[in-house]
């Protein structure tokens, strides 16, 4: 038997407080609260993996930081080692391109794909940031149910739809596409001349035995592009910096050009190259033992909820550390459980009509499981009180909410600290 992955300290808290952190320094900005234990923007509580803090380390001993380039050899050929290995996929180096952000490349190739007017595809409930790049370019954003196979069809037929956004694997539901449903989304895109963007951020993080399928890795023709970025796997938004592979040769030009001539963005944040390297070479024993503590996480809000709930019948994820909870069951009211969440228990959980489906919520996991626990504590609390009025979190008579275990009087532990 191989020896168990090395655990990387996981379960220790790590103060993020006053590191201009935006899931903890400035949870107020968006639920109007100060000091509230955050379940929020999709970034983890970890410390970096050790094998990355390494390499920065030593780049930065070097002690100088002028112009630098991504296109060369040690970046380059680390992304083509990580689809080879990871994902058995095939990249040719001279596809890749880089970028400031994920959404930069997004940004970029609407305006290289579309006009002015034209329609976007994406599925719902949806990453928030797709509906605000797409509005900002003046695109129309044209929202197809998660399964919904023929108004897929139907929205990509239109004359004037011009690219679909694909989310894969699929944020903020977890969903992690077959190999068969890529093919199909990609032959109606062929045959209704549809360029595709497929965002594939979180396609380290699938859980067995779900697979991740690159687009890359398809085999079509046309114009596509995969953006992406080891910062979400291996927890480095920070550094800033993603990649994307675009497949047409002419689109990649043209991308290239946007870049370095009419943005002037040729010369990368290095740490982020440095970042991406060492992850790709040698984070591969911390990124197999992190899925594992998500997985852990994961179940541990299943086995919770569907105890105290069994009609939620939730089970986790596919992929990611995003627990997409549906609690329409429950007949909760949206803006009560916000109410109840912030006012009461003091936590932060992003509501699910911030992705364009009411009546769910966004936990974020990626935490140590004692965080993880508090969170879904407080929500069940939350909810108990909701649907069963007139009980406190304890079950007792709710004379005197703030005498209750978890109110503001008596929050549950951690609440200024993750625990």
């Amino acid at each position: 038997m191989s020896p168990l992955p090395p655990a990387y300290g996981f379960d220790t808290p790590v103060d993020r407080h006053g590191t201009w952190c935006t899931q903890w320094d400035y949870v107020e900005d968006r639920f109007g609260v100060p000091d509230l234990l955050p379940f929020t923007i999709s970034d983890m509580d970890f410390e970096t993996a050790p094998e990355i803090m390494t390499a920065l380390r030593r780049r930065l001993d070097h002690g100088v930081l002028g112009y630098s380039r991504w296109r060369q050899e040690d970046f380059l050929s680390a992304i083509v080692h990580w689809y080879a290995t990871r994902h058995a996929t095939a990249v040719d180096p001279g596809s890749i391109v880089y970028a400031p952000s994920v959404v930069y490349q997004v940004s970029q190739l609407l305006r290289l794909w579309s006009g002015p007017g034209d329609g976007v595809v994406t599925h719902t409930p949806m990453y928030d940031a797709f509906p605000r790049t797409v509005a900002a370019h003046g695109r129309q954003l044209r929202e197809c149910p998660l399964d919904d196979w023929a108004e897929l069809e139907r929205l990509l037929a239109l004359p004037d739809t011009a690219v679909l956004l694909l989310c894969s694997p699929h944020n903020p539901t977890g969903r992690v596409w077959s190999e068969d449903e890529l093919h199909r989304m990609a032959r109606l895109c062929a045959r209704h001349g549809v360029a595709v963007i497929s965002d594939e951020i979180h396609s380290d993080l699938a859980h067995a035995p779900h697979v991740h399928h690159p687009w890359a890795g398809l085999g079509v023709e046309g114009r596509w592009a995969v953006v992406t970025s080891a910062s979400k796997s291996f927890n480095i938004p920070a550094l800033t910096g993603s990649y994307g592979i675009i497949g047409d040769p002419a689109s990649r030009d043209a991308y290239l050009r946007q870049l370095k001539e009419a943005d002037g963005l040729s010369s990368p944040a290095v740490l982020s190259l440095v970042g991406h390297i060492a992850a790709y070479r040698e984070g591969v024993p911390w990124l197999d033992a992190l899925r594992a503590y998500l997985a852990g996480n994961l179940t541990m809000v299943a086995d919770r909820l569907c105890g105290e709930f069994p009609q939620l019948d939730w089970e986790p994820p596919q992929a990611g550390y995003l627990a997409w909870i549906d609690l329409r069951p429950l007949g909760v009211d949206d803006d009560a459980l916000q109410r109840e969440l912030v006012e009461v228990e003091k936590v932060a959980i992003m509501p699910g009509a911030a992705y364009g489906s009411p009546g769910r919520v966004r936990l974020n996991v990626g935490c140590p499981q004692s965080k993880a626990e508090a969170g879904v504590e407080a929500l069940v609390r939350a909810l108990r009180r909701l649907t069963q009025p007139g009980r406190a979190a304890d079950g007792r008579p709710d004379r005197a909410r703030g005498g209750c275990p978890g109110t503001a009087e008596h929050p549950p532990t951690g609440r200024k600290r993750p625990v």
